[in-house]
């Protein structure tokens, strides 16, 4: 891959800082001293053909996009069976690359395969050589499924640990409400992040949105945002009746999922409103009696960090109560760098009909945490702590499921908050 001048994006970065001021945001919180970014590079048994930063996403509910990037043209080619080293399938895709200021991107290849069964492992090759061999399972049909919920990943050694913690509790999918690699226009750092990530993301479905990071827009020099986001992480938009890979849906063994996007329109007027709509519309409680939202900017929160800014009182206030009369059971938001969870809200008010918010934008970033909090504490806001650390949500059946937040400082099987949960469609009192 082409990057020319690593200083050149330091330059840069300033003066997005400068101009647009889009990267931070103000806040009267004073954030700790930021940590350095790790940066992995190529591992050295691998050649400008070989598939790297491999990560997978689902598509519907019987097939698997396989991501992945080659420095040189390579055939965008996946091999796959249920046994190692034996590939009787075959599937081909398309490959793309993008440019920003002086870098271009090596080859992004993705390719769909399926239909595969579920709750099974399969092994597989990228780029159809002597390629290393990767291994994945599908999400499971029906209950239990669970899911690793982390935001504001990011590249330090806080990242290292969150993602150990995560490797370690046997999760079905990933969900992830923005900010990924904390690139902040250096491009080289997307990469890095690709490759920081793959052993993980390479096995299980990594679903992801978008947060302030990914928008990366340089006033006059680059003007197109998520560039990097939309060309490395492609999400199945399409197949939910999405035009834009910043907001979508799927479903996944009775779950609905929906990520939304804090940084694009969201007005009643909107292409992402009027999707969202009609997505809810589309709803089946006897198929997928969880419903399950993420965005990055959180609508409730009482850190000190974050207050005030449009993408959440602006968001909240078009589609609160589209969310609410819909009976979404829980909403998860980043930004944030820290853990608070809340009751069952609306409008402010404790509503027992009504979403559980959770901000977890606690994954690492090199920014800090935000430990700064309003007091006295709402009586909405359950729990809140500062502390990097991931969740995990396990839906046991159609009715039940299980909360847990594990901070990295203990062992993983240890939770440092949990709750149970009733889903919303199983309480007669919150029918509409």
């Amino acid at each position: 891959m082409a990057v020319r001048g690593l200083s050149f994006y330091y330059i840069v970065y300033t003066l997005v800082l400068v101009f647009a001021g889009m990267l931070s945001e103000v806040s009267s919180y004073v954030r700790p001293p930021p940590r350095k970014n790790i940066f992995v590079s190529l591992s050295e048994d691998r050649d400008s053909t070989s598939p790297q930063q491999v990560h997978i996403s689902v598509i519907g509910e019987d097939k698997m996009r396989i991501s992945w990037i080659t420095d040189d043209p390579a055939p965008a080619t996946v091999n796959y069976g249920t046994s190692p080293g034996v590939y009787p399938n075959s599937a081909t895709g398309p490959t793309s690359s993008y440019k920003y200021v002086l870098y271009k991107s090596g080859e992004i290849h993705n390719v769909i395969i399926g239909p595969l069964q579920p709750n099974t492992v399969y092994y597989y090759r990228c780029s159809s050589n002597s390629s290393p061999e990767f291994t994945f399972k599908t999400p499971p049909a029906q209950f239990p499924i669970k899911f690793a919920v982390v935001g504001d990943l990011g590249q330090t050694d806080w990242t290292k640990s969150t993602l150990d913690h995560i490797s370690k509790s046997n999760y079905d999918l990933l969900l992830l409400p923005g900010d990924l690699s904390y690139a902040d226009v250096i491009q080289n750092l997307w990469d890095s992040f690709g490759r920081l990530v793959e052993p993980l993301a390479s096995q299980r479905p990594w679903m992801v949105t978008q947060g302030n990071h990914e928008v990366e827009k340089i006033p006059i020099i680059h003007s197109t945002p998520f560039t990097a986001y939309n060309s490395r992480w492609r999400m199945p938009f399409e197949e939910s009746g999405s035009t834009s890979n910043l907001y979508y849906s799927f479903n996944v063994a009775g779950v609905h999922v929906i990520m939304l996007a804090s940084y694009a329109d969201f007005d009643p007027d909107s292409d992402q409103y009027k999707w969202l709509q009609s997505d809810l519309g589309k709803v089946d409680r006897s198929r997928t009696p969880w419903v399950v939202v993420l965005i990055h900017a959180p609508w409730y929160n009482s850190n000190k960090a974050h207050q005030g800014e449009s993408e959440s009182t602006g968001m909240k206030s078009s589609m609160e109560d589209l969310l609410y009369r819909a009976r979404v059971d829980i909403i998860f938001a980043g930004h944030v760098h820290a853990y608070e969870r809340f009751t069952r809200v609306y409008n402010n008010k404790a509503d027992n009909c009504a979403p559980m918010y959770i901000n977890i934008g606690d994954g690492g970033n090199r920014e800090g945490l935000a430990s700064k909090y309003q007091n006295p504490k709402p009586d909405i806001s359950i729990v809140r702590e500062a502390s990097f650390g991931h969740g995990q949500l396990e839906m046991m059946n159609a009715t039940h499921a299980l909360w847990t937040w594990h901070r990295n400082d203990d062992d993983v099987a240890v939770a440092a908050d949990s709750i149970w949960l009733t889903s919303l469609s199983s309480n007669t009192a919150c029918k509409v």
